[in-house]
C-alpha cells in the first residue's frame, strides 16, 4: 500500500502528474483509491466512478480609455458593464442551460447510464430546500444527470465600485471570472474554443492585453478572453469491472448490505484522478469519506466526527479485502 498526499489539490494539482510519472517504479500498484469528495447526502457508504475537470478563464469587456462622468457621457459612451452582462446572458438561457452551440453535444448518456443515476437515492426536494432555491437549472432530468454535463459558471464579476466607493461614472472596463467544469468527452480546449468563438460571433474583436488606439478606432466592441489555468482533467471508469466489484464488496463487508452502498457515475467536483491514472495506467475508484454538508469551500467548513470513525472502518475494510 502506498499513500499519496496532494498538498496542491486546491490550486489544480499542477505537480502531481510530474511526480507520479517520475516515480512510476516506486508507485507501481494494482488499483488507485481516491479518498476525496463528499459522500452522498444520505451519508451512506459511497463509491464514485468519475469526476468532472475544471478550467478557468477571464473575460474582459472594454469601454472608453478611462472612467467617465455619467452625466457628461451617459447615453454617449458605451457601458462595458452593461455589455458584459448582455454577453454573459447570451451564453445561458433563462432555464440555466448553456446556449453556446456544441457545448453539450459530446455527452451521450445511454439508457443504462440513466438507470444507474436514477438508482442514486437523491431527495431533490431536500436538496433544493438546503440550497434555498425553488427550481434547479434545467440541465439533465435530475441532479445526477446535471453532473454529467460540462458547466459554464460565472464565479465573479467586477466593474467600477459599489457601496461606499461607488461613483457616478461610466466604467472603462468590466471583468468576469469563469470556471468551466469539463467532462471526459468535453475537455478544456474544446470548451474554451467554443466560448471564444461565441464571443466573436457576438461582434467582439478579441485583443491580448489592453486595446491599442488603433484597436479602439477600428472596432466597436473590444474584449479579451484568456484561458487562465487548468484545475485538473475529468476522469471516468466503468462501474462493473473487477475494481468496482471489489470496492462494492469491501464497503458491504464494512457496513452491511442494507442499505446498499451508493454508486455514483460521476461527481460534479474536481480531484486529480486523471493526473494520477494517466501516469500509472491502473484502474481507480473514488471512495469519499466526508459528510456532504461539510460546507466545502465556504465558511465553517467541517467534518462530522461520525464520518471520521466511519472513514477508519472504510479504509480498514479496503486494505484487508483481497483484490
Amino acid at each position: 500500500m502506498k499513500v499519496i498526499l496532494d498538498s496542491e489539490e486546491e490550486k489544480g494539482s499542477p505537480s502531481i502528474n510530474k511526480v507520479m510519472s517520475a516515480n512510476k517504479d516506486l508507485l507501481r500498484s494494482d488499483v488507485i483509491v481516491i479518498n476525496d469528495g463528499p459522500m452522498h447526502a444520505t451519508n451512506q457508504p459511497t463509491l464514485i466512478f468519475g469526476n468532472r475537470g475544471a478550467a478557468q478563464a477571464r473575460l474582459t469587456v472594454y469601454g472608453a480609455k478611462v472612467p467617465l462622468h455619467s452625466g457628461h457621457y451617459g447615453n454617449y459612451s458605451p457601458n462595458p458593464a452593461q455589455r458584459l452582462a448582455t454577453l454573459l446572458a447570451s451564453m445561458r438561457g433563462d432555464d440555466g442551460s448553456v446556449t453556446i452551440p456544441g457545448y453539450y453535444d459530446r455527452v451521450k448518456l445511454t439508457a443504462a447510464d440513466r438507470k444507474i443515476m436514477a438508482a442514486v437515492p437523491d431527495d431533490e426536494a431536500a436538496i433544493q430546500k438546503r440550497l434555498g432555491i425553488s427550481n434547479p437549472d434545467k440541465v439533465g432530468n435530475n441532479y445526477q444527470e446535471a453532473m454529467q454535463y460540462p458547466s459554464l459558471n460565472v464565479r465573479g464579476m467586477a466593474s467600477a465600485a459599489v457601496d461606499d466607493k461607488v461613483a457616478t461614472i461610466v466604467p472603462d472596463m468590466a471583468v468576469a471570472e469563469l470556471d468551466l467544469r469539463t467532462t471526459p468527452e468535453s475537455d478544456a480546449n474544446y470548451l474554451t474554443k467554443l466560448v471564444e468563438t461565441h464571443i466573436q460571433k457576438q461582434g467582439y474583436h478579441l485583443v491580448t492585453g489592453e486595446p491599442t488606439d488603433d484597436d479602439r478606432a477600428r472596432f466597436d466592441r473590444l474584449a479579451s478572453f484568456s484561458y487562465q489555468s487548468k484545475g485538473g482533467n475529468a476522469a471516468a471508469t466503468p462501474m462493473d469491472p473487477p475494481v468496482g466489484k471489489w470496492a462494492y464488496q469491501s464497503m458491504t463487508e464494512a457496513f452491511g448490505a442494507i442499505p446498499a452502498p451508493v454508486r455514483i457515475r460521476m461527481m460534479g467536483g474536481t480531484v486529480p484522478t486523471a493526473e494520477i491514472v494517466d501516469a500509472l495506467k491502473v484502474p481507480f475508484v473514488i471512495v469519499p469519506l466526508v459528510n456532504a454538508d461539510n460546507n466545502q469551500h465556504a465558511a465553517n467548513e467541517n467534518m462530522r466526527m461520525g464520518n471520521y470513525i466511519d472513514g477508519v472502518r472504510t479504509l480498514y475494510s479496503i486494505v484487508t479485502s483481497p483484490l
